[in-house]
């Protein structure tokens, strides 16, 4: 008589989190060019969801929103100023109530560390600065007419910068912590589940990467970014927000565009490398076939389409993140398309160390996304995203169903794109009177799920709430970092 082998459920979380990156730089997902060897393997042993989205294009507001599983207009985390404390009940949490050893390392970007956010320990966060952080972006009625020189380029090209040596030490340190729990197996009590959140910071800027990884990608080969020329129009609120930090003019040339691209890429073929020496750590442990892995970013990077780049709008290119689910009883090379969110996360995190639901969190905007993989395509379910941060004069909403995406500007004219025939959202349907039934079905669906102007409102009353706080705009305007958060000191060359 045979005997079927038991698949092992899962009972330990691995989730790794990088910084800015767009999904569509990766070979898993068509970019046959990039190297992402380890995340690419990653994908082949578990599922990729095709359509994953942020719940808000910026860092602080897109993990408050990770960590809670609720939208931004829920919780008021507007912005890269009011960050995570620990108000609201996080996964983390969760997992630590339920005798789950839960840990973090490497970047969160919460308030502090101080702060009773749910981790039994952090190890060599990376936290929002001076637990105040971009305060100067919370200044938005009315909206400064321009914040003046980007900074963030500042630094480019090939070489070594902290946050190059912040992530090796945090890859170090979370192979070690993976050999600890190995190790602590075979002891009493050593047998118990885990969840280890590790943070990245590639490839966010500064554009540096060393020069092995950067040479993968030759300047002659890396194509111009899309609707980027002198006559390429952008629609208003985009405009207005490129008016008030223009980074595309602080790089200056087509040279210098196409090395940030370069740049981009390479650091994330970097960030790539420290993933794979993770899952080896993990298989090496024994781990591979009881841990649950997730990978994703908090946001994407514009990276010069329509002359943009970092975050903050409502295209795919900021919008969209990776996510890749592999583990116990994940569909193995499977790929989904059904929209999912970071949001998503809370719930599959309790699902991954078989921790129950509560009855409270049956309001939760996400769904497991153990579940989802495992499912049909359902196009129907719906995707969104929502911003009220820096260089906004107003709030901004995505959503997108069935193969449409329709983004809200308030005091604006709406976009409406088919992702379908137009993948790279170049042809605004919106006035087009053949597409009014889809246009009417996503308005009344986001206003299904809130008052754009209320909320609108609202954030901009927290938002001058802080900056009173502060002593008042003038002051407000010198508070904060200009270009990313500053790193440990031990991580910066003398």
């Amino acid at each position: 008589m045979s005997s079927q082998r038991k698949t092992p459920a899962s009972r330990n979380l691995l989730f790794i989190l990088s910084d800015e990156h767009d999904p569509r730089y990766m070979g898993c997902s068509g970019a046959d060019w990039m190297h992402t060897p380890n995340l690419d393997r990653l994908a082949q042993r578990g599922t990729r969801f095709t359509n994953a989205y942020t719940p808000s294009p910026i860092c602080v507001p897109a993990r408050a929103g990770l960590a809670t599983g609720r939208w931004t207009h829920h919780t008021g985390y507007w912005d890269n100023a009011i960050a995570y404390e620990g108000r609201w009940t996080s996964w983390h949490h969760r997992l630590a109530q339920a005798g789950v050893r839960t840990e973090s390392i490497g970047k969160l970007h919460y308030r502090q560390a101080s702060d009773p956010t749910g981790f039994g320990a952090q190890h060599e966060p990376l936290h929002i600065l001076d637990g105040i952080g971009l305060v100067w972006g919370s200044v938005r009625s009315p909206l400064p007419a321009t914040r003046g020189r980007s900074p963030i380029f500042d630094e480019l090209g090939a070489g070594e910068s902290s946050y190059n040596r912040y992530d090796q030490r945090v890859a170090d340190l979370a192979c070690d912590w993976i050999h600890e729990r190995g190790h602590e197996s075979g002891r009493e009590g050593g047998d118990a589940p885990w969840a280890l959140f590790v943070g990245f910071v590639a490839p966010h800027m500064p554009l540096v990467v060393p020069d092995g990884w950067l040479s993968k990608y030759p300047l002659d080969g890396i194509p111009a970014p899309k609707l980027s020329g002198p006559d390429d129009v952008r629609h208003p609120w985009v405009e207005r927000l490129k008016r008030h930090w223009d980074h595309d003019a602080a790089l200056g040339t087509d040279d210098r565009r196409r090395l940030a691209r370069a740049c981009y890429f390479g650091l994330i073929s970097f960030m790539d490398a420290q993933v794979g020496r993770l899952l080896s750590a993990l298989k090496e442990q024994g781990f591979e076939d009881n841990t649950t892995v997730i990978y994703s970013a908090d946001h994407g990077d514009n990276l010069g389409a329509r002359g943009l780049w970092n975050k903050s709008t409502l295209y795919r290119e900021s919008t969209s993140v990776p996510m890749i689910l592999a583990g116990p009883g994940i569909p193995q090379a499977s790929v989904r398309q059904t929209n999912v969110n970071l949001v998503d996360v809370y719930p599959t995190a309790l699902a991954a160390c078989q921790v129950p639901v509560l009855e409270e969190e049956r309001d939760l905007a996400g769904q497991s996304l153990v579940a989802l993989a495992a499912q049909p395509d359902d196009p129907a379910r719906l995707g969104f995203s929502e911003y009220h941060a820096v260089g906004s004069a107003s709030a901004a909403y995505m959503v997108a169903r069935n193969g449409f995406k329709y983004h809200h500007y308030v005091g604006h004219a709406p976009e409406l794109f088919h992702l379908e025939t137009d993948p790279e959202e170049c042809i605004n349907l919106a006035g087009d009177p053949r597409y009014a039934g889809e246009l009417e079905s996503l308005q009344a669906a986001l206003r299904a799920m809130l008052d754009p102007d209320a909320v609108d409102r609202q954030a901009k009353r927290d938002q001058d709430d802080l900056i009173a706080r502060f002593g008042g705009r003038d002051k407000a305007l010198t508070r904060g970092n200009a270009g990313p958060t500053p790193m440990h000191e031990k991580y910066r060359l003398v």
